[in-house]
């Protein structure tokens, strides 16, 4: 039977018991994979297109299954790709020796708290950002075509529902078995470089092999591929081999280490500053938005119940309900705070204080920053949103707060009062974070749910359950992480290899401008230089725009190109520059097979490559959690840090090139699978047709 999903007097399952569980299951598997992926690279990926065909995939077995319900598991899910934001800046506190471990209530509260907030603070901006508007919601669309086409359970569609999810678990066993080879055993490198001299100094050519990453640049586009290229060769094309030649050695073992060493400790501050401006800029571009949205939302809560929109279709959660919410949030946030400030010996009246700026902050900042996120989800995606930028004006901002309070009170007389503000910084940070990134997911899941007929206000309460279950995936997930590998600078047992150690690149960056705030020894300088390269990316940026309808340059991954791994991003720049080619033959060969249907012929292939490279994405990442487990059992009892490893250190130059060489075999394999798409005429005429009525 079908239905007119779009109408007022729908009655279908939707917020259902049985997809709230799914969703929470989900929630917590994505959640796990994200944080390894986050502190491994400073990057997570968008759990809710993955998580919407595992949904069709489960739930295709009971007769009364749905869109909307499909829809509602997604938007619950889609927090784990979000909420897992919290570990750019919570491990700064390992690294700064103040916790020795994740606490589980205050890990737990800070996340909830910070994602539910994330949730409240977009409720007013619906109309204008969502209804009102044509920003594009790149994945919010994409989610919805494929719950549209997916989401029933006779004849085509759902041979497409399973086959969605043959592409999501052939990604995930493909990707998850070169990590386990890479990670596990150690028979495949993850990277290489080739070192050459450049006068007095030196730089590298870097190549990774990560196919998580492979599949996140596939997904990010060619636009931000170039504009990370273009970060790399101003790191390391300039700023490198230049600072290599006039700075002293000093006692660094070789060349290319003190070339990593100058990368770490100078040129990553000049990727802050142009991460940081990139986001100001983004600020004050929301403006008008974020003030129109409060401006409908006021006018709206005014208003008589007979007044009021009361379609279905537009029915946000009630505002007592809201009001409910956030009291309890206070209350969260409260505790939250308080049990992390009793911890230290303080005045009382000090220690109220630093609670009431911390939850202020959090909720002036936060309400902010969460139009901010939300708009930018809406022009490039949830994926590609300046969630580190955000982090890092949200970090210098708090400490600039803690600092004055602080210096007021006399906390910097001790070395144990100084590490105690610069955490406070990060804890307030983390908050701000925490709303920033679920609110940057809120915003593209209710596009999803407007295109398929959802009701808000349902959407609204499974994406705060989907922030509790993420909340309470992550405390374990992080300390589960930190004893099998360690953060950098932050090692749990003496004995461990410190190159083994996570990078978690945002947390270590956000740390390093908090101890150079509160020690007043911040190198300003190359944080400035970064602000005026990033001014230059907006302003070239701008120019493309204006000039051309397709080409752009995003001045945040510009930043993120200097201030990221360079064997880190290569796997990207590459996924991007494959997505491009093969894109622009996709639709070379459509035009000349499937005539009037090709836009629809392209994205039945671009579904497929989609779909491939969100499996790689979940598929490395749930090995390397499952790596961390076999390495904890193992060194609690009493077992190696490696037990896994099945070659020597004489093997690594071997490892090197197996490992370029199954690189390029995954380029070759993923083009092959995409470009042998078989045209089905009858998908594409349902792609075509779905098109049609969004156009109109």
């Amino acid at each position: 039977m079908k239905h007119d999903f779009m109408s007022h007097d729908l009655h279908l399952p939707e917020l259902t018991f049985r997809g709230m569980l799914l969703g929470v299951l989900i929630t917590i598997i994505f959640t796990a994979s994200n944080v390894y992926l986050g502190l491994k690279v400073g990057l997570t990926f968008s759990s809710s297109i993955p998580a919407a065909v595992i949904s069709m995939a489960i739930l295709r077995f009971f007769k009364d299954s749905n869109v909307l319900e499909n829809n509602m598991v997604q938007t619950q899910a889609s927090a784990a790709g979000t909420l897992s934001a919290v570990i750019f800046v919570l491990p700064g506190l390992l690294m700064l020796g103040y916790w020795q471990g994740f606490p589980y209530m205050q890990t737990l509260l800070l996340c909830a708290c910070g994602g539910c907030l994330g949730v409240l603070f977009t409720i007013p901006l619906r109309r204008a950002m969502v209804v009102n508007s044509d920003l594009p919601y790149p994945e919010g669309r994409a989610a919805a075509e494929i719950l549209k086409v997916g989401s029933q359970n006779h004849g085509d569609s759902a041979k497409q529902s399973a086959s969605g999810m043959k592409e999501i678990v052939s990604g995930g066993i493909f990707a998850g078995i070169i990590s386990l080879f890479t990670n596990g055993f150690h028979y495949l490198a993850g990277e290489m470089s080739f070192w050459f001299g450049v006068g007095r100094g030196v730089t590298q050519f870097p190549l990774g092999f990560s196919t998580a990453l492979l599949g996140a640049g596939f997904l990010i586009g060619i636009s931000s591929g170039i504009a990370i290229l273009v970060g790399m060769i101003i790191a390391w094309g300039g700023f490198v081999p230049y600072l290599t030649n006039v700075l002293p050695m000093g006692d660094a073992k070789s060349v290319e280490s003190f070339a990593m060493a100058v990368w770490k400790e100078k040129v990553r501050f000049i990727g802050a500053g142009c991460i940081g401006i990139a986001a100001i800029w983004t600020l004050i571009t929301l403006a008008k938005p974020i003030v129109e949205g409060m401006r409908i939302s006021v006018q709206n809560m005014k208003m008589s119940g007979e007044e009021r929109e009361t379609h279905r279709m537009d029915t946000d959660m009630k505002p007592s309900t809201i009001a409910l919410v956030f009291l309890l949030i206070l209350v969260g946030l409260v505790v939250c705070f308080y049990s992390f400030v009793s911890a230290v010996d303080i005045s009382p009246a000090l220690m109220w204080t630093l609670v009431i700026c911390g939850i202020v902050i959090a909720l002036c900042i936060g309400f902010f920053v969460a139009a901010a996120c939300g708009y930018m989800a809406g022009l490039i995606g949830t994926s590609a949103s300046p969630i580190s930028g955000i982090g890092i004006l949200g970090i210098i901002i708090s400490s600039l707060v803690v600092f004055a309070i602080a210096s007021a009170n006399d906390l910097f007389a001790t070395e144990a009062g100084v590490k105690f503000a610069t955490a406070m910084a990060l804890f307030m940070t983390s908050v701000v974070v925490c709303i920033a990134a679920i609110s940057n997911d809120n915003l593209q899941d209710l596009k999803t749910g407007q295109l398929v007929g959802a009701t808000p206000w349902k959407q609204q309460v499974a994406l705060l359950i989907g922030s509790v279950a993420g909340a309470i995936a992550i405390a374990p997930v992080l300390n589960l992480l930190y004893e099998a590998y360690g953060f950098t600078g932050a090692l749990p047992r003496a004995e461990m290899d410190p190159s083994a150690a996570l990078s978690a690149p945002q947390a270590t960056l956000m740390t390093t401008i908090a101890q150079g705030i509160f020690s007043s020894n911040l190198d300003w300088d190359y944080i400035l230089i970064g602000v005026g390269i990033g001014i230059i990316g907006i302003i070239v940026n701008l120019v493309l725009k204006s000039t051309t309808a397709t080409l752009s340059l995003p001045p945040l991954a510009i930043g993120m190109g200097i201030y990221l791994p360079p064997s880190l991003e290569m796997p990207l720049v590459i996924g991007s520059l494959m997505s491009y080619f093969v894109g622009k033959y996709l639709v070379k060969r459509a035009k000349e097979r499937s005539g009037e249907l090709a836009d629809a012929d392209v994205e039945q292939c671009n579904r497929r490559g989609v779909l491939f490279a969100s499996g790689m994405i979940v598929g490395e990442s749930l090995i390397g959690v499952i790596i961390a487990v076999i390495i904890v059992i193992s060194v609690t009892s009493g077992g190696g840090e490696d037990p896994l490893s099945m070659v020597g250190k004489d093997f690594a130059n071997t490892a090197e090139w197996l490992g370029l060489g199954v690189f390029i075999l995954t380029i070759a394999y993923f083009v092959n699978l995409v470009l042998s798409t078989k045209f089905n005429r009858e998908e594409a005429l349902e792609i075509q047709r779905i098109n049609e009525e969004e156009h109109k």
